[in-house]
């Protein structure tokens, strides 16, 4: 009588491939004042005076700023936020 055949070996665990970062761009619009975009950046993201101002910066004088990364779940909450504040927002992907 034969033995049976041996069944493969399966590894069971599964890795999970890494999430690929989000970004959050504001743009530059002609209706909100610079001291409202600080002021929405520091409120909404809790960003100190100094880095909601350069990120401002960033947006005035370049046309737009990253102004978060993460997962893509939660750059678009921000992206709403940033939309009920009245500011110009999208998300993309970061790379």
């Amino acid at each position: 009588m034969s033995s049976p055949a041996s069944a493969p070996v399966v590894d069971h665990q599964l890795t999970a491939a890494p999430l690929r970062p989000w970004e959050l761009v504001v743009w530059d619009d002609p209706v909100n004042l610079m001291s409202y975009v600080v002021r929405v950046f520091r409120r909404y993201f809790g960003y100190s005076d100094e880095h909601a101002t350069r990120l401002m910066l960033s947006v005035h004088h370049e046309g737009h700023a990253v102004v978060a990364t993460g997962p893509r779940e939660t750059m678009e909450v921000h992206a709403q936020a940033m939309h009920d504040y009245g500011l110009w927002a999208t998300v993309r992907e970061a790379g």
